[in-house]
């Protein structure tokens, strides 16, 4: 069984470090974009996210316009958005579809790797990997 693809998108790259290190150390495959565009050309070239983690403040295409554009390529994909701005979230959206969820930034390592797993799997464990 394949570890469960995580797409990070954040245009600031420490913030993308934090994420890939601290989901990839306990078995998901993470992919990075820095922008909103650069996304939606891993999407089409690799065909498949199980999450996308997605910043909300980003120049040239926001989080909530790149998750939209992400559900029309991946309509069961989970979104959750990685935000310090989350009265901006909910000024733009008035509640989450599902399968979306957010945590502010910043964020502890656990907190997370808590929120993914809860988002995918509904509990906190994280993937549950076989060799």
């Amino acid at each position: 069984m394949l570890p469960p693809a995580v797409l990070i998108v954040d245009d600031e790259p420490s913030v993308r470090a934090f994420a890939q290190q601290a989901l990839t150390v306990v078995g998901y495959q993470t992919h990075e974009a820095s922008s909103g565009q650069h996304a939606l050309s891993l999407i089409e070239m690799r065909g498949s996210f199980d999450i996308c983690l997605v910043d909300l403040m980003m120049p040239e295409m926001g989080g909530t316009e790149l998750a939209q554009r992400i559900r029309r390529l991946l309509p069961s994909v989970k979104i959750l958005y990685f935000t310090g701005y989350a009265d901006q979230l909910f000024s733009e959206k008035r509640r989450l579809w599902e399968g979306e969820a957010f945590i502010e930034k910043p964020s502890t390592v656990n907190g997370l790797r808590e929120a993914v797993s809860l988002l995918l799997y509904g509990h906190t464990r994280g993937p549950q990997v076989t060799a």
